[in-house]
């Protein structure tokens, strides 16, 4: 067998491997998917909570989401990885405090890693600009389509004015709190159907 076949079987056998770790990181039990009004609801309470804890997390984001355009939440990204990592959530787009889409988030990576975490990613549109821009892509990649500056905690320990100046920022929260200087890659974004 020569190099270039080997290289590939290892590389089948990493893939494999890492999609075999993340049926195991998965929160929801096989079979239990809520769809239609079930599965709407559902994401309404867990986008509630994820923005409450937002605001009790990092002090003057309210007053930053209730001046935003929109606020995109995935209360749950959870990814895994062996060598070859993916994550993936879904999430509401709220306008004026009312859901007016749902979309689903999907990154990946390569390269040494194990293990398997959640968090919550939330998007805040500062203007009507990027929203817009959000709005009419036909799937959005962080990074790719739109700057995404990272929210960051000023000196005062309230949401810094840099943050809120940018097109789009983004925040990531872990089971210990805000992921302070987490970026959130090259995530793609699609609208779907809940």
């Amino acid at each position: 067998m020569n190099k270039f076949n080997l290289r590939n079987i290892g590389l089948a056998v990493a893939i494999g491997l890492g999609s075999i770790a993340m049926v195991g990181c998965t929160t929801t039990p096989a079979g239990s998917e809520a769809s239609g009004p079930t599965a709407r609801a559902a994401m309404e309470r867990d986008v509630d909570a994820t923005l409450a804890r937002l605001y009790t997390t990092v002090p003057g984001t309210r007053e930053m989401v209730q001046r935003s355009a929109g606020v995109l939440v995935f209360p749950a990204v959870v990814g895994g990885s062996f060598v070859v990592g993916a994550e993936h959530g879904k999430g509401a787009l709220r306008e004026a405090g009312r859901t007016s889409g749902y979309y689903s988030t999907t990154s990946g990576s390569i390269g040494f890693q194990a293990g398997g975490q959640s968090k919550a990613v939330v998007y805040v549109f500062n203007t009507r600009d990027a929203l817009n821009k959000f709005k009419a892509s036909n799937g959005w990649t962080a990074g790719a389509d739109a700057t995404v500056a990272v929210g960051k905690v000023g000196a005062n320990g309230s949401v810094d004015t840099q943050t809120i100046q940018q097109p789009v920022a983004s925040f990531i929260l872990t089971n210990v709190g805000l992921e302070a200087g987490a970026a959130v890659g090259a995530a793609k974004v699609s609208r779907i159907t809940l």
